[in-house]
């Protein structure tokens, strides 16, 4: 499938969070209490998409469009957002996100989004990138290193649904080889 990769606007907001949620649901039973899952809503996660889509640069939200217009996937980049994840003298730039609905897994719109949010930050000036990932999605993790990043042993733990849920932060660099 070949997928057109654009700059989101904020009429796309309704569909990214329709993909958020289709993504959550499908990719993270068992990871994320069934309880939260069973919850997520699309009109819940509109507001805050449509800020995102209102942000300045260096942050960006881009969408992957299959031939015939819709809107298949979605990734987030910006500077790095938490102190922890800055180094001194780089500039880091971060991926915030990267989802892909389920019924379009597997057909290139992830390795789209993703070469377009790595050539992005290096057009902003960042020399290096951070991603964290959920530590037992396994499938996400697998798709990050396939396409340049790698675990750099930081991790942490996020509370959802009253759980504690631990993440790794994967990192590259975004200088030429």
């Amino acid at each position: 499938m070949r997928w057109t990769v654009r700059r989101a606007v904020p009429a796309d907001s309704p569909e990214v969070s329709r993909i958020n949620v289709r993504s959550w649901q499908q990719a993270y039973p068992g990871v994320v209490p069934a309880s939260v899952l069973l919850g997520l809503r699309p009109e819940s996660r509109e507001p805050g998409w449509a800020r995102w889509l209102g942000r300045p640069e260096p942050s960006a939200v881009f969408v992957a469009l299959d031939e015939a217009g819709r809107l298949g996937a979605y990734c987030a980049v910006s500077s790095a957002r938490e102190e922890r994840d800055r180094l001194p003298g780089v500039r880091v730039g971060e991926l915030v996100a990267l989802y892909v609905d389920p019924d379009v897994w597997g057909t290139g719109a992830g390795h789209a989004l993703s070469q377009t949010a790595t050539d992005f930050l290096a057009e902003q000036g960042f020399e290096h990138a951070v991603l964290w990932v959920l530590r037992a999605n396994l499938s996400g993790r697998r798709f990050y290193e396939r396409h340049g990043w790698s675990d750099d042993g930081v991790a942490l733990e996020s509370e959802i649904g009253g759980e504690r849920i631990p993440e790794v932060r994967y990192s590259r660099s975004l200088s030429p080889a």
